[in-house]
């Protein structure tokens, strides 16, 4: 996991390699996206199987031919559920990530580049919540509001927008010192066409590097939560709500409980590498 303290504040002084080595890097990233979209969009429509629907007379098979991955207790196709499963795990834990990260962007921006009894609000607010573990926070607040899969949401949503703020605020005053930026405060630009023009291009990069990095954590959040029932409700196929049905069956069907958390190890080390790659591609060479 990539931590806040080693990411770049703005990526300056390098030469045209490296800018062309970062262009095709994200290149090739944004194309093994789009193929892994298009293939799982091929899996949901090819599968032949109903990823809720119950089959007593086939439960609990092993893997074979009709069934690459097993059935689970109600004799549902697991690797159907797994694919659809996606969606919710990998889906949800996309839209969480990016909620989060507009939220503590933008306080982090009127953090660093605003006035300073703003700063001291949003800095104490933040460390506030730093103050308790993000997991243990989420399932206190959906444990008070309610288990569903709106209320994980939320919770996520709540917890996840702080290492962004404090991110932000961090690159945002260094680039306060800036030239462009004092230029641009003599010329009497409105601020928000201060951020929008001379901040956010030089924070981008280093945003997204973490925000690759929080989408992993979110998946593992959302993974966990509905493991311990405070997250997506059954029947829905998602991976840490299928872990909790195959716990049950751990010996006699293991399967039940490898291909799921397989799902999830996979998932999250391969966003984990791609911020790590987009960290060593941006990060300025030390002298």
């Amino acid at each position: 996991m990539t931590d806040i303290e080693t990411l770049p504040s703005v990526y300056e002084g390098s030469d045209g390699a490296e800018l062309t080595a970062l262009r095709r890097f994200l290149i090739r990233t944004g194309i093994g996206i789009m193929v892994f979209l298009g293939l799982y969009a091929m899996a949901l429509l090819l599968t032949p199987y109903d990823p809720n629907t119950a089959d007593f007379l086939s439960r609990l098979q092993s893997p074979g031919a009709a069934h690459w991955l097993g059935t689970d207790h109600l004799g549902r196709d697991v690797a159907t559920r797994i694919i659809y499963g996606a969606g919710w795990s990998v889906g949800l834990a996309l839209v969480i990530s990016v909620c989060g990260a507009v939220i503590g962007v933008l306080i982090g921006l009127c953090a660093g580049a605003g006035p300073q009894w703003f700063d001291r609000l949003s800095m104490r607010t933040t460390d506030s919540f730093f103050a308790f573990p993000e997991l243990i926070a989420a399932i206190a607040i959906s444990g008070i509001l309610g288990p569903s899969t709106g209320n994980m949401v939320l919770a996520l949503v709540m917890v996840s927008w702080m290492r962004y703020a404090r991110l932000t605020r961090s690159l945002t005053l260094v680039l306060n010192q800036k030239d462009f930026i004092v230029q641009a405060r003599l010329n009497r630009l409105p601020f928000w066409l201060i951020l929008w023009r001379h901040f956010l291009p030089n924070l981008r990069l280093g945003l997204l590097v973490l925000w690759t990095n929080m989408w992993s954590r979110t998946i593992l959040s959302i993974s966990g939560l509905s493991f311990l029932g405070f997250g997506v409700q059954p029947p829905q196929a998602e991976w840490g709500a299928m872990l909790v049905d195959g716990k049950a069956y751990m010996l006699t069907a293991p399967y039940l409980m490898i291909f799921p958390g397989l799902a999830v190890l996979i998932t999250v080390l391969a966003l984990n590498l791609i911020g790590d790659q987009l960290r060593d591609h941006i990060q300025k060479p030390v002298d």
